[in-house]
């Protein structure tokens, strides 16, 4: 997945991304940049990753997020086999 998005451009966004400093900056960047929908989306997929790196169960994933098991399922998959990004992030929020 990461060769189909690899380019310049996008290369641009992420360095737009890791020039922010501050929670602020990244709801006033993000608000600008996204739909409040894909936000959500976001929000609820990190907080999937977050459950599944815990150990909870689809079931009370679902009720406590909301999420769909097909998004779950996706999540899941992504923490198995992805490249690990939701690891990398979760490992350092931890500390």
């Amino acid at each position: 997945m990461i060769s189909k998005l690899k380019d310049p451009k996008m290369d641009e966004l992420f360095k737009a991304i890791l020039s922010l400093k501050t929670i602020e900056e990244c709801y006033c960047f993000f608000d600008d940049l996204c739909t409040v929908s894909e936000l959500k989306a976001m929000e609820q997929r990190f907080q999937v990753a977050k459950m599944l790196s815990q150990g909870r169960v689809y079931s009370e994933i679902a009720v406590e997020t909301g999420a769909s098991s097909a998004t779950i399922s996706r999540v899941n998959r992504a923490l198995l086999y992805g490249s690990d990004g939701y690891k990398t992030v979760l490992s350092r929020l931890e500390k």
